[in-house]
């Protein structure tokens, strides 16, 4: 499962599916425009909320999280990659917060 940098994201966002999985209270200082917010221990429970014909492309604080949710979407038969660096890496890039 590979890992894709914040500009491969940022070019892929308008037609991928951005997935966020942080916390709500980590998501309240901001979050990419127009990505979808399940926090991880949520995922099992919310997996319909994905399209699962659509690649995912999966994003954290870091890329630790989102490395795991991504190996899981995967195996269960999504297209998905983490975003390395997460929205520490996002932000550092100057890219949008919505």
């Amino acid at each position: 499962m590979p890992d894709i940098t914040v500009t491969d994201a940022e070019k892929r966002r308008a037609e991928d599916q951005l997935l966020d999985v942080r916390e709500d209270f980590e998501v309240a200082a901001g979050m990419i425009p127009g990505a979808i917010h399940i926090p991880m221990g949520e995922l099992n429970s919310r997996l319909a909320e994905i399209d699962q014909f659509r690649p995912v492309i999966v994003v954290c604080r870091s890329g630790n999280r989102s490395s795991r949710v991504a190996a899981a979407l995967t195996a269960a038969g999504f297209a998905a990659d983490n975003m390395a660096g997460g929205m520490s890496a996002w932000q550092r890039a100057g890219l949008p917060v919505g």
